[in-house]
């Protein structure tokens, strides 16, 4: 086990040297730093202890660390390797101004094991400069000059190259460069050094990319006492939905996605998501739905010592108009098609929403191609589709029963018609032989000839066999076409084919 005492250096490989990349505190006081080859670190203190950077297990502690900084604001971004920024505007009020912000910030890192610099600044620029080469603190709009004055022009996120450039003509402070002609400077220098020097003293504006989208819905609350209770969560839930559904109707919207984000006392972030088929708000359809997600997580549901912070957004929003009630007794289409778009919801947050399918309806007749398997809470193109256009495709297309399951591809079958163009008495699938009692057809589909799926004419039976089973068979080809042609020429007699059976 290591000395506490002992120095201690991360090292990696840096071209073709071994450099540190980090140092603690008792390395610092050796006199060691960053940037130093690993040899010579070893040669003044023989008794250092080194450990090869691992750089895949960096970037995933400091996503964790990133997914628990959303406790304070959404706007969270990466400054890789060892930086996050925090837009944190209009979220300091809600720990009685920055400065508490701050120290209750600076106390869970504490307490997580880390150690950290934290500056505030009108700019992003001015703030990371402030926490990597200044003072840490809390800087007001307008101290950007004199903040960045004395620090080194590395401060402003410039390429090594241009930076040790300036240094031979002898800049190497901010303060050098601020009130220096700009046109000589961007001649000799490039324009990303004005750049980063306007961004950072504020002169223009440098956007924040969040690593996570940004929600337009947030409901969230903070607890006094952790709670670990699934009953807990569900009712501070429907607390939740119940604040975001005044919001959502104000503005005609409902959730199609939500998520649930809750804060362990750990640091740990849990992230439990919904899908829904149509807009909702409604907070008991919501509390149901999630419900069902927590089902399906079970041991993965792990509240260690308790969650202090619960936050409920809703990811993606849809217009959601008020609908009419209707005043009769019965269940009309429109009631029905919710009900089974409950359902489908139900079972896609416990089943996975990839295991949940429904048919959707595509302009073509034949079998294979005229519905879509698309997962049940799929946006749909049309703003129509769905559940209701299917039911209305096969009304105005008048098709006749076909079964709800297809074979994957039509396989041939040996049949014997009464007639040549007749349903068949007999036929054999899969060495076993059927013998006819009824049949129904044909229903007669042409084939694309514009498409793949062109071909021969296929007339369609549905039979049933002497043992009560049920099958969609099909004739590709006709007959009459087959008089018209040569035989010596490779016209091809019509065959059978089994394309699907009832249940």
């Amino acid at each position: 086990m290591r000395e506490v005492s002992s120095p201690l250096a991360i090292y990696g490989k840096r071209g073709n040297a071994e450099l540190t990349v980090a140092v603690d505190e008792a390395a610092e006081r050796l006199g060691l730093h960053t940037g130093l080859a690993l040899a010579q670190a070893r040669a003044m203190h023989p008794a250092l202890e080194a450990i090869a950077e691992d750089a895949e297990a960096d970037a995933g502690l400091l996503e964790k660390i990133a997914d628990w900084c959303l406790r304070y604001t959404p706007l969270v971004a990466l400054d890789a390797p060892d930086g996050l920024t925090l837009d944190i505007g209009g979220c300091a009020h809600l720990y009685g101004g920055e400065h508490q912000l701050v120290a209750d910030l600076g106390a869970r890192i504490a307490q997580a094991g880390f150690t950290y610099d934290i500056a505030i600044a009108g700019t992003i620029g001015a703030a990371r400069a402030a926490a990597h080469f200044g003072a840490p603190g809390s800087y007001t709009g307008g101290e950007e000059r004199a903040l960045l004055a004395p620090l080194p022009l590395s401060a402003l996120r410039l390429p090594a190259d241009t930076v040790a450039a300036l240094a031979r003509v002898g800049l190497k402070r901010v303060g050098d460069i601020v009130d220096l002609p700009r046109s000589p400077l961007t001649a000799r220098f490039g324009g990303e050094l004005l750049r980063q020097l306007d961004r950072a003293l504020g002169y223009e504006h440098e956007p924040l990319n969040p690593r996570l989208p940004v929600a337009p819905y947030v409901a969230e609350q903070r607890f006094a006492e952790p709670i670990a209770r699934e009953e807990d969560v569900l009712t501070i839930l429907t607390r939740l939905a119940g604040r975001l559904q005044f919001a959502l109707e104000r503005r005609g919207d409902g959730a199609r996605r939500l998520e649930l984000t809750l804060f362990r006392t750990d640091g740990e972030v849990r992230r439990i998501a919904a899908g829904t088929s149509r807009p909702l708000r409604d907070p008991a359809q919501i509390r149901a739905l999630f419900v069902e997600r927590l089902a399906a997580l079970a041991d993965a549901f792990d509240p260690g010592f308790g969650f202090d912070m619960a936050r409920l957004s809703v990811l993606v929003a849809e217009p959601s108009p008020p609908e009419q009630i209707g005043i009769g007794g019965g269940k009309d289409a429109a009631e029905v098609d919710r009900q089974v778009d409950q359902l489908a919801d139900r079972l896609s947050a416990r089943l996975g929403s990839r295991r949940v399918r429904r048919l959707i309806a595509q302009d073509s007749h034949i079998p294979e191609i005229a519905a879509a398997c698309v997962p049940a809470q799929a946006a749909l193109a049309a703003a129509d589709a769905g559940w209701p256009a299917f039911r209305r495709f096969r009304a105005e297309a008048e098709l006749a029963p076909r079964p709800l399951r297809l074979l994957q591809r039509p396989e041939p079958i040996e049949a014997v018609a009464e007639v040549p163009d007749g349903p068949p008495l007999r036929f054999r699938w899969r060495r076993a032989l059927h013998e006819v009692i009824a049949a129904e057809g044909p229903e007669r589909i042409e084939g694309a000839w514009w498409s793949e799926h062109g071909g021969p004419a296929r007339d369609y039976f549905r039979v049933e066999d002497k043992s009560g089973l049920r099958f969609w068979l099909f004739r590709s080809g006709l007959y009459r076409d087959l008089m018209r042609k040569d035989l010596a020429q490779g016209a091809a007699a019509p065959t059978w084919f089994l394309h699907g059976t009832f249940a």
